[in-house]
């Protein structure tokens, strides 16, 4: 089977270093991507500023085949958009790929050829083959490998504190945003009215500073952030204690604009109902607390993995993260919230299933804050171990920046990752935020 191709499922950042990773093994890639161009999905957030700069978003093997193309690396410390990323690394990373990649091939499935997952004779001796949908019909594709590196953005968490859909959340969907706003070209949506913005993570920051924006120059416009956790903390994030700067400017942003009144903040609140009053939307909480109505909803709750094409391969996943199982407890956010996690890479990332190895963001489950340097290490090892180079895949090196907040075991809610303590940096200890009532 060695002279079948390694199947990369995703287009995206690290779907892309794994293939030049491939490429640059000697073996051959065949990179599937259900969009039109290469990161069909960092097209969604385009208009959001990375908080990494260009000197991290770079694969080092993707950099030494593009290089090989004239392509001249952009400026280290600049901090791209997800348009500027797409345009300037990966579209051209794809281009120097050629035909190693694929679009408007969606996968909708995988299996070992003619056995499903519950049959073991045989199964060694057949190939994996991966079912793909084209504009041209069907196809099956066998392959000595499948890399699943197709990401989460796909799967927004729903607004209901549940993790299942609020009463009435699907009958609003008009009026809920799963995705940080682009106020340029939506700003006629959000301007001059009253919006909602649920979640704790970067991107719910990111919304609250822009609306908050929105505010300064179209009165009217309000904001209410809602937390699930009990009090704020360190929802604000590490500030100066960051060591991605960018990220922590982004928490003393967003605290800023609560101590200037731009954003009223709601505690300890999960959405249990959506209600229409008139043109606008109520939010009711589990405990029957109920918001005064606004215009729009923006749940940025995270995101998590869809298994579903990879139903009849055997995979071992964590029952509570949906991530490999053996990468869980490395990555744990009722346990960890700092930026750093221990080395890992195709030990932790392969499956049950030979050949079979999930990665990127889709290897961290409903975990958040995950950076494109684990995937591009993570992609690493795993070619090397597909290689056949075991040395290599076990020599795993991974230091990523901290956030300059952490919590320790059991410290924090377990609904809300990272609402823990500090690891040991100012962050907004000094802030000050008092919740309004809800109405009963």
């Amino acid at each position: 089977m060695s002279e079948l191709p390694v199947v990369v499922v995703g287009a995206g950042p690290v779907g892309l270093a794994a293939a030049a990773h491939l490429v640059e093994r000697g073996l051959r890639p065949l990179v599937l991507e259900a969009g039109p161009r290469a990161g069909a999905a960092v097209a969604g957030w385009h208009h959001v500023r990375l908080f990494s700069a260009w000197l991290e978003l770079v694969d080092p093997a993707a950099r030494r085949l593009l290089e090989r193309s004239g392509w001249t690396a952009p400026p280290a410390d600049h901090h791209p958009t997800g348009a500027e990323w797409a345009a300037g690394y990966l579209e051209p990373l794809a281009e120097a790929l050629g035909e190693h990649v694929r679009f408007g091939a969606r996968v909708v499935g995988a299996a070992r050829r003619g056995r499903d997952r519950v049959v073991d004779a045989g199964r060694d001796d057949e190939p994996l083959t991966v079912h793909v949908e084209t504009t041209g019909g069907e196809e099956r594709i066998p392959a000595r490998a499948v890399v699943d590196a197709s990401g989460t953005w796909g799967s927004p968490n729903p607004l209901g504190g549940d993790g299942l859909p609020a009463v009435g959340e699907r009958a609003a969907a008009d009026r809920i945003a799963y995705r940080v706003p682009d106020l340029v070209a939506e700003a006629e949506r959000y301007a001059g009215k009253r919006t909602a913005v649920a979640g704790s993570g970067h991107s719910a920051l990111t919304a609250l500073v822009a609306l908050a924006g929105l505010a300064d120059r179209h009165p009217g416009t309000h904001v209410t952030w809602l937390l699930r956790r009990g009090a704020v903390g360190a929802a604000f994030g590490g500030g100066e204690a960051d060591q991605l700067p960018a990220r922590g400017a982004l928490g003393l942003r967003a605290a800023a604009a609560a101590r200037a009144g731009h954003v009223e903040v709601v505690t300890g609140f999960r959405t249990g109902a959506v209600e229409r009053e008139g043109e606008r939307l109520v939010l009711r909480s589990q405990d029957g607390r109920r918001l005064d109505p606004v215009d729009e909803v923006v749940a940025l709750t995270g995101f998590r993995p869809d298994h579903s094409w990879l139903s009849e391969v055997r995979l071992d996943l964590d029952p509570v993260l949906g991530a490999p199982t053996r990468l869980a407890p490395l990555i744990d956010p009722n346990v960890h919230s700092c930026g750093t996690v221990e080395p890992h890479g195709a030990d932790e990332l392969r499956q049950p299933e030979a050949g079979v190895y999930v990665v990127g963001m889709k290897s961290y489950g409903r975990a958040p804050t995950f950076l494109a340097l684990t995937g591009y290490e993570q992609v690493r090892s795993v070619v090397a171990e597909i290689a056949g180079d075991h040395e290599g895949a076990e020599r795993v090196e991974l230091v990523l920046p901290e956030t300059g907040v952490c919590g320790g075991s059991g410290v924090f809610d377990a609904a809300e990752p990272g609402s823990g303590g500090c690891c040991g940096g100012p962050a907004v200890a000094d802030l000050t935020l008092t919740a309004p009532a809800a109405r009963p």
